[in-house]
């Protein structure tokens, strides 16, 4: 009696040891796939600024050569929507979350999320070369953007809804108020610059890193295409200019925003890796050579006289 009252006591001392060692595997760390500078994530950005972004990972890539960042080019919506995303490391917007935002990804993912703005960019107005019109103040910008311009000129978007660009003029230009109806959208940022190519009277809305790079070949062709146009200066009446870069960092460009990174990573891996490299010197150069304005490091302005 007291052997089988021994032996049972072995057997459910085995079940609850099993069901204790089980139970603590399920609760284990998930294991980590990646780190610093090795290892493959998937990240979401803004399609606007595509072609910095793809500068970075290139660069960034060849100097690790076991890491891998697959973007996702998208509207910045949809970059958004992927914060809600476990797979997507990390987004590349124009904006900070919100602090609902934040509570969401702290409850869903247990961690709270990083971000930094790593650059200025500007929303360059491109019209067909044949339009006379080449400088607009932002009165006229506005008349345009809400079809009340005295010509017949039509607004061209990278997207009509989900855009960062279509954000930023429906809230820092137009402050509210509607588009025109006759709004049109293309798929991406070079579709606008094909259509207004094509089209004498459409006025394109893109992000200046697509066509403000004079080293760079593609964007050397998509200026035989179609021009920029001087918007009037913040600071000097009746004195119009172009999205250059000093104008973008002194603010006499008035159509500026920032662009972020915020990155959701539990722990510190390729991630964290890729983010210090965007805001470290070498990324910062190449937001330099993008002709957008480098936040992140300080570069000296030479005061010259240009012909805008």
């Amino acid at each position: 009696m007291g052997q089988r009252f021994h032996t049972c006591r072995i057997f459910f001392y085995l079940i609850g040891l099993f069901f204790l060692l089980n139970s603590c595997g399920n609760n284990a760390p998930q294991e980590q796939k990646d780190t610093i500078d090795s290892g493959t994530i998937y990240i979401s950005a803004d399609e606007s600024f595509k072609p910095v972004i793809d500068s970075e990972i290139q660069v960034f890539q060849s100097q690790h050569r076991q890491a891998r960042i697959i973007p996702f080019y998208k509207p910045e919506a949809e970059c958004i929507k992927d914060l809600t995303i476990d797979s997507i490391r990390m987004v590349i917007i124009t904006r900070r979350i919100t602090e609902h935002e934040e509570n969401f990804i702290v409850d869903s993912f247990k961690l709270g999320p990083q971000s930094l703005v790593i650059a200025k960019d500007a929303v360059a107005v491109i019209v067909n070369p044949s339009l006379p019109d080449s400088v607009f103040t932002m009165g006229e910008v506005r008349q345009i953007l809400t079809g009340r311009f005295k010509e017949n000129l039509i607004p061209i978007f990278d997207g009509i809804h989900a855009t960062s660009t279509v954000r930023f003029i429906i809230d820092s230009v137009l402050h509210g108020d509607s588009l025109t109806s006759k709004a049109m959208a293309a798929r991406t940022s070079e579709g606008v610059i094909d259509y207004v190519s094509k089209n004498p009277n459409s006025v394109g809305f893109i992000g200046i890193s697509w066509i403000g790079n004079h080293d760079d070949t593609t964007q050397q062709s998509f200026l035989k295409k179609v021009k920029m146009v001087s918007i009037e200066s913040t600071d000097v009446p009746d004195h119009y200019v172009l999205p250059w870069q000093a104008n973008i960092y002194t603010g006499r460009y008035p159509m500026t925003r920032d662009l972020v990174y915020i990155l959701k990573e539990k722990y510190i891996g390729l991630g964290k890796g890729f983010a210090n490299f965007l805001s470290g010197e070498q990324g910062q150069l190449i937001v330099k050579r993008a002709y957008l304005w480098p936040t992140q490091m300080n570069f000296n302005i030479r005061v010259t006289k240009l012909n805008e």
